[in-house]
């Protein structure tokens, strides 16, 4: 596979393209989540509350969003815990970190380069606009929303103005859109296609979304192979109909919850949320379509008890679990690090 030509921007600056090792395209590593409590079964409300300790990690695992100190991942233990996990993510061979706290989320730039100083892992922030639930400001028109991320993309970003941001991203809508959420799809594609620069979406939790915001981006101006789709796994389940998307949008598909293996989904209960195994099935489904150079993988930890100081996975889930999965059921050496390697890089990569 051909190197890239050019620089990425990292919390500490610009980084050669294909120096950046195995990346991880959409993780989060401080924001808070507190908005999306979801009120657990009465029966185990009281397993639910408190920290996180080993008699109730079990529960937690099931009902994540029912426990708000879970909810909290920017306080001081998050911020330690966040800290050793990308350690050992470095010390398992990880390179670089793809950061998609975005505006709304609480995103947290002088803690991203504390990380990278502190781990010698690429943190690579995002500019953008996440969900309308988690906006301050819904009345912020288009035009507000261009000159935010285009200054934060070539200027420095707005609570941390030596930092520029690498990214738009991710850019969240609920399902229907929201007035304020297409007007950052459109925003992003407008400053995408001034920067041909890389761009994440967040779709809202129904089949019909994925395609309504790549809709909305393209009329827009943007050019879909620059763009993420993100969160796949729990928003096209009929692998038909996510083969189906991948030919009509040629967006980079990314499964993104590696290390979820709970079939109870709580943000949206009607969904079988699909197992580690069956995400590897899916990313086989694109390589037998010769669409491997669509894919990308990431866990987007957003919550403590995925952390492996709280009993969960870590970073290196992928790398230390996934990937050995993979090679038994028949993935190369090179088909691995085309998912984890190149395809991040080429994303990352502006033309």
């Amino acid at each position: 596979m051909a190197r890239a030509s050019g620089y990425v921007q990292t919390v500490l600056g610009e980084k050669d393209l294909n120096q950046l090792g195995k990346t991880l395209t959409h993780e989060h590593l401080s924001l808070s989540f507190t908005t999306f409590y979801c009120q657990p079964p009465s029966h185990l409300e009281r397993f639910l509350n408190g920290k996180i300790e080993l008699q109730n990690v079990g529960f937690l695992k099931q009902y994540p969003y029912s426990n708000t100190y879970n909810l909290i991942y920017n306080d001081r233990c998050t911020e330690e815990a966040v800290l050793e996990d990308v350690k050992l993510y470095k010390e398992f061979g990880g390179g670089t970190i793809v950061e998609n706290s975005s505006h709304g989320l609480k995103r947290n730039i002088p803690f991203m380069k504390k990380v990278s100083e502190s781990t010698g892992v690429n943190i690579i922030a995002g500019t953008g606009y996440y969900v309308n639930a988690t906006q301050t400001n819904e009345g912020l028109s288009k035009e507000e929303m261009y000159d935010v991320m285009l200054k934060e993309m070539t200027t420095g970003c707005e609570e941390c103005p030596d930092v520029k941001a690498g990214f738009i991203g991710e850019v969240g809508s609920s399902w229907p859109i929201a007035a304020f959420e297409k007007r950052a799809i459109q925003a992003t594609a407008q400053v995408q296609e001034q920067l041909k620069c890389p761009v994440s979406f967040h779709p809202g939790r129904d089949p019909a979304a994925p395609s309504e915001i790549m809709r909305i981006y393209q009329e827009a101006g943007g050019d879909a192979r620059k763009a993420i789709l993100s969160h796949l796994d729990r928003t096209l389940l009929r692998p038909e109909i996510l083969l189906e998307f991948a030919d009509d949008v040629m967006c980079y598909c990314q499964f993104d919850l590696f290390g979820i293996e709970c079939s109870y989904y709580q943000l949206k209960p009607s969904v079988d949320m699909i197992s580690d195994a069956q995400r590897i099935d899916r990313v086989k489904y694109f390589r037998a379509d010769q669409k491997l150079d669509r894919v990308l993988l990431s866990h987007d930890i957003h919550t403590k008890h995925r952390l492996i100081k709280f009993g969960g996975h870590g970073f290196s889930h992928i790398l230390n679990n996934v990937v050995p999965k993979m090679i038994l059921k028949g993935f190369t050496t090179e088909e691995i690090d085309t998912l984890t390697i190149h395809n991040p890089r080429n994303w990352l990569t502006p033309y």
